[in-house]
């Protein structure tokens, strides 16, 4: 079975009728997380709403008033998940999410004349392909391509773009003769129903499930990105299509227009200006880690000829990092002092270090890294870590202070 989005992949609204619909779970991705979500399946007479397939991912849209969450295809079935339940029998408005459904078929479309026109020009054979979110890949079978190929073949898709060039769909019988003299990676296992052709009149014809603009001249343009290395003896080409070119080269100029601002120089001049405040950066780091370092040996120093200075030393520096923190340590000496020392932001996330007696350390050092929201681990007399919150720095000091003077009086 065609359905309607296959039929005529331009409709966006369609009223059809609930076939069936049963309860289900499906796992939707939450922020990176899959979780179980409880629902309906719903089997509608027609659909306009495209289930996932030959490399593109399933519509948005609603049925009525429901949101449709996933569309994924069984045998000759579009399976709609929504929240709530549809009587059997029920007369339904469905209504697509146009701008991702045409982006859709500005991207798919694009794929089949890069993919035709490669193999074509260069004889690269597409081996697969990914519809991404921002911009789209197709996996090459060449371990590398040669400078100038992806120039003319970018030129050549734009050629035919502005040549108007029909995309006709055909319907052909499994036993059709022409369905040899297609290009296939084969069918699904659950195919069923007429073979589905998507021809571009003069330049492919390729089978396929998927929704497609009706000219070419409706891909406006497309722009090949570049290409980078792939899965072994594999290249990806990465290229963008459509509406997808208009917004990059928008996003492109609000930052070129930044940048401008930024660096106070024209765009030609973005990357040396760049490249100097790298440099800069760079030697002042260096400069900054070498008084860092410098400090670190003062502090150290100025606590060992302070008379009183008692057997416990605490310091928090907010540009201080590890290495800052092991060489006061090893100034001080930890065999008699108990050394309590943090770096980052004052109630935020930041590095500890622990120093001193072997038997002090080892008692504390996992309830220090408990309060600090953080994780350690540390031997010989010193405990450091990573701190998600040095908000209870202070319950730290009072507790490490308590078991310094605790020893203290054991030693009198």
């Amino acid at each position: 079975m065609a359905f309607q989005c296959q039929r005529d992949s331009y409709m966006q609204e369609l009223v059809t009728s609930v076939v069936s619909c049963s309860p289900a779970e499906l796992k939707l991705d939450n922020n990176g997380k899959k979780e179980k979500v409880k629902g309906f399946n719903v089997i509608l007479k027609d659909t306009i709403l495209f289930p996932e397939g030959g490399g593109q991912p399933d519509d948005y849209g609603t049925i009525e008033d429901l949101e449709v969450l996933r569309v994924l295809r069984q045998g000759a079935e579009a399976v709609h998940f929504v929240s709530s339940a549809l009587e059997d029998g029920r007369a339904v408005r469905l209504k697509v999410d146009w701008e991702r459904r045409f982006d859709h078929m500005q991207q798919h479309t694009g794929q089949h004349l890069i993919t035709a026109l490669a193999d074509t020009m260069f004889g690269y054979k597409t081996t697969s392909w990914d519809l991404g979110r921002q911009r789209s890949s197709i996996e090459l079978d060449t371990c590398s391509v040669k400078p100038g190929e992806m120039e003319a073949l970018e030129d050549a898709v734009n050629d035919r773009i502005r040549a108007h060039i029909p995309v006709i769909v055909r319907l052909l019988s499994l036993d059709d003769p022409d369905v040899e003299k297609v290009r296939s990676r084969g069918l699904p296992d659950d195919h069923a129903g007429p073979i589905r052709i998507i021809d571009i009149e003069g330049v492919d014809a390729n089978m396929c499930c998927g929704t497609h603009v009706s000219n070419l001249s409706h891909l406006q343009v497309i722009k090949i990105l570049g290409t980078e290395k792939g899965k072994k003896n594999k290249t990806n080409l990465i290229f963008i299509a459509g509406n997808r070119v208009l917004r990059y080269a928008e996003k492109s100029y609000n930052t070129e227009k930044s940048l401008t601002s930024l660096l106070k120089t024209g765009p030609d001049e973005h990357v040396d200006a760049v490249d100097k405040l790298q440099k800069t950066v760079k030697r002042l780091q260096k400069s900054n880690l070498t008084v860092i370092r410098d400090m670190a040996v003062l502090i150290a120093h100025n606590f060992k000829s302070q008379p009183e200075r008692g057997n416990f030393f605490s310091l928090h520096n907010k540009d201080g990092d590890n290495e800052f923190m092991n060489i006061i340590a090893n100034e001080i000496g930890f065999q008699e002092t108990v050394i309590f020392l943090t770096v980052g932001e004052e109630k935020g996330a930041g590095l500890f270090l622990l120093a001193g007696p072997e038997n002090i350390i080892t008692e504390v050092g996992q309830r220090v890294a408990e309060l600090l929201q953080g994780k350690g681990a540390g031997k010989n007399g010193r405990f450091q870590g990573k701190a998600s919150s040095l908000a209870k720095r202070a319950e730290v000091e009072a507790l490490l202070r308590e078991h310094s003077r605790q020893r203290s009086a054991g030693e009198e």
